[in-house]
């Protein structure tokens, strides 16, 4: 277990390096115009969802929150993870991008709490690395894997800057694959799907 767990710890040092030089080298232009537009397979994976969740990037992480705008014209709600704790434990509030949002954990940002919760049909989560067989390797405080196994239902999306694939994410037993990782190139599909 050891092991794997600096095997982990490395491979997150390597990718956040690899992310960096990336989007340090990326044309501007390409940079605003990444990850605006829900490609259309992603459209049609999503068109009966009601709550779809996505997050505020963080230094070089792909900029989910520039999907909003497309996914409220498609009829959808849109929702922002709340840190509650330092244990993993986190859930999702309704956001409108124009809504002012407070400080949070870990350097994160989120919504006043409103109405209070929302349970989100699709969960669109940050990572450090992905592999083709759709292993996602996170930051390391399993706020996303606990989400991922308290909503089993939620369609599991990854977004990453292509630079971020490795070829193979060790997985423990309780990470759960992602269904479908979106890059700055290319939709990538779980055979699931």
């Amino acid at each position: 277990m050891n092991g794997e767990l600096s095997d982990k710890t490395s491979l997150r040092g390597i990718a956040r390096q690899r992310r960096s030089n990336f989007v340090a080298t990326l044309d501007p232009l390409a940079h605003r115009l990444a990850f605006k537009a829900v490609p259309s397979p992603l459209a049609r994976r999503i068109a009966d969802a009601q709550v779809v969740a996505l997050y505020m990037a963080v230094d070089d992480e792909a900029p989910a929150q520039r999907m909003a705008a497309q996914l409220q014209a498609l009829g959808k709600t849109v929702a922002l993870p709340r840190v509650l704790d330092r244990l993993g434990s986190m859930d999702f509030l309704a956001w409108q991008p124009e809504d002012q949002l407070v400080p949070g954990l870990f350097r994160t940002s989120h919504p006043e709490p409103g109405v209070g919760p929302v349970t989100p049909d699709v969960i669109i989560a940050p990572l450090v690395g992905f592999d083709r067989a759709m292993n996602r390797l996170g930051q390391g405080g399993g706020y996303y894997d606990r989400a991922f196994a308290r909503f089993p239902d939620a369609l599991r999306v990854g977004i990453a800057w292509s630079a971020q694939e490795i070829d193979a994410v060790p997985a423990d037993p309780w990470d759960l694959p992602l269904d479908i990782v979106m890059t700055e190139v290319e939709l990538i599909e779980g055979p699931d799907l």
